[in-house]
Order: structure tokens, then sequence, then C-alpha cells
């Protein structure tokens, strides 16, 4: 973990400072609190990467288009793996889709997020006022509240996503996520501090959000077609 933090260390430095500032503006406006700093860093930082997050959606959109397509190619080919590796590249191709540029968006925001993680978690909250009901936010919720709210948010944002899954198989795995993943982060957020957590409750919020934003057109739509 001390070299992973090393690694990420300039950018943890530089959002320790962005965080240092924040929370001296609002204290100068009568709001000492880290915790109000964290939200509005973290909507922030979703703001920047919100076109990053729009091709995203677009390409796994695309990729769920061309499922049925490539469900028939595999098929076809099931016993020739170079004729269906070079049938699939045509299929992209012709398509104008990249399979691994929903990966990009990913790959880029992950040094923020792990940069996130080391600034919250090592973060000196000391000296500031309750927020909320928690007296110290580099201490664990004592109550237990935001592990909770941490794993339902996450429990939103994974069926949220499954249900924009194209394949069968697609959609399975990922209500099999939508299980998992928010039980261990529940889990895993009972001993990490408190403004970490925080943090990990409101982007998930705002990449909710974002995603309904994103295919509410999709949702209306559907609705059409059923009446």
């Amino acid at each position: 973990m001390d070299f992973l933090s090393s690694i990420f260390n300039p950018l943890v430095e530089a959002l320790e400072f962005v965080l240092g500032f924040l929370h001296d503006i609002f204290s100068l406006a009568g709001i000492e609190s880290y915790g109000v700093a964290i939200i509005v860093l973290t909507i922030i930082i979703k703001m920047i990467f919100y076109p990053l997050t729009v091709k995203q959606v677009k390409s796994m959109k695309a990729m769920q288009e061309l499922q049925p397509k490539m469900k028939k190619l595999q098929d076809k080919y099931k016993n020739d793996p170079k004729r269906l590796q070079q049938e699939m590249g045509a299929l992209y191709r012709n398509a104008g889709v990249n399979p691994l540029a929903g990966c990009l968006p990913l790959l880029v925001q992950m040094p923020f997020l792990m940069g996130m993680f080391y600034a919250l978690q090592s973060l000196d909250y000391g000296g500031d006022p309750t927020f909320l009901w928690i007296e110290n936010l580099s201490n664990p919720d004592p109550f237990y509240i935001l592990p909770v709210l941490s794993a339902v948010s996450t429990y939103v944002l994974q069926k949220q996503t499954a249900s924009s899954s194209g394949s069968a198989q697609m959609q399975m795995q990922m209500k099999i996520m939508a299980v998992v993943m928010p039980l261990f982060i529940g889990w895993i957020s009972c001993n990490f501090a408190a403004g970490l957590v925080i943090y990990w409750i409101v982007n998930n919020v705002i990449q909710i959000l974002q995603q309904w934003w994103m295919y509410r057109h999709e949702d209306t739509t559907a609705k059409k077609e059923i009446l």
C-alpha cells in the first residue's frame, strides 16, 4: 500500500490542497466543515469527467446494440476462432465501434479515485465541528449509517447499470454484482474514515443521476411502446 501511495502522492497532495482551499473558503462563509468540502470537490470532479462518462455510456450502448449480431457470429464460427475474430473485427469496424472505448474513461478516472482514497483516508480532520452525527470524519461512522448508505447507493447504481445491459448473460453477471458489490462496499466502509465513505456515497448518487439523465429518453420511449 505504501508503494501505491507513493505513486499517487503528487495527485494526493493536489487533492489535499484543493480540499484545504475549499475548507478555508467555506470557513470564511461560516461553514467550517471538511464534509461540505468533500461533497463540493466530488461534484466538481464528476462534472469535469462528465464528457468521459457520456462517451463510456455511448460505447456501452453501441456494444449492446451489436449483441444480437455478435451472438450470431459466435454461433456460426464457434469452431473457427480465427475466422470469428476476423468477423468480429469487421463487425466493429462497420459499426464504428471500439470495444475498448468503454474502458478508457474508467482508466482515466481511476487515478483520481485512488488519489481521493489516499487523500481522504489520511486527511487530518481535527478541529472541525461535528458534521451531521459524526464528531470526527477521520474515524469510521460509529452508528454505521454511512456504510449502509454506501451499500444502498452502490446497489442502486449496479441495478441501474444492469437494467441497461444488453445480453442476457451480461444482465445475469450484473445482477450477481448488484448483490455482491454492495455487501462488500458496505463491509469495508465500516472500517474506512467517514470522510472517504461520504465521498463514495456522493460519487454514487451523482453517477446515478448522470446515468438517469443519459437514459431518460430510452425510458420514455419504452413506456410509450408499452402503452
